[in-house]
């Protein structure tokens, strides 16, 4: 097995990992949690590059990174929905719009026919990525003793749940209006799936 799909293999390990770490009541154990994403998060970076610089493209490293990614970014919002900080609805739209356009890239890739992609999708994953860091960061900020005790105030403002909701629910729509564009630009090979 090539080193990128090596890497993917080791993504769909660490989100589980992660996702339990996250909801332990220990701080120490959310503190790993948020090195353990870092650690993912770097691996589909570099995975991605290590594949296009070095030509490692094989069929198992198109089905399988994608849904490394989705499981890794999946595995975080659903930690924030059993922490109570996210609205289940709006991670269940994110996580079946997300999965659904990366079968139907999947099914086009392995089928060799055209798949149009959307630059939009570019910025909606960037977006994600960026809410999640931000959720992350600070909500684990807050279990490190000095820092809650010095910048409590600051944290707590930074991780009020009526903004953290507003901006989720941004997300949440524009997520979905990618997905919508995407099938829409794709119908043809969403018909074809079901022909």
């Amino acid at each position: 097995m090539v080193l990128p799909n090596q890497l993917t293999t080791l993504r769909l390990i660490l989100s589980p990992v992660f996702f339990f770490l996250f909801l332990s009541e220990n701080p120490v154990h959310k503190q790993i949690a948020l090195v353990v994403y870092f650690i993912a998060a770097i691996t589909d970076w570099y995975d991605g590059w290590l594949a296009r610089k070095f030509n490692y493209i094989t069929n198992w490293g198109k089905f399988m990174d994608p849904l490394a990614d989705k499981a890794l970014t999946s595995a975080a919002f659903l930690a924030f929905v059993f922490l109570d900080v996210l609205q289940l609805w709006m991670v269940l739209v994110i996580i079946v719009r997300d999965f659904l356009i990366t079968g139907l890239r999947i099914y086009a890739d392995l089928q060799n026919k055209p798949f149009v992609t959307n630059k939009l999708a570019k910025v909606k994953t960037f977006a994600q990525m960026i809410f999640i860091f931000y959720l992350l960061i600070f909500f684990t900020l807050k279990t490190v003793g000095p820092v809650q005790s010095r910048y409590g105030e600051i944290l707590d403002l930074l991780t009020n749940l009526k903004f953290i909701n507003y901006s989720m629910l941004i997300i949440t729509l524009f997520t979905f209006y990618t997905g919508v564009v995407y099938l829409v630009k794709n119908k043809n090979l969403f018909k074809g799936m079901f022909a």
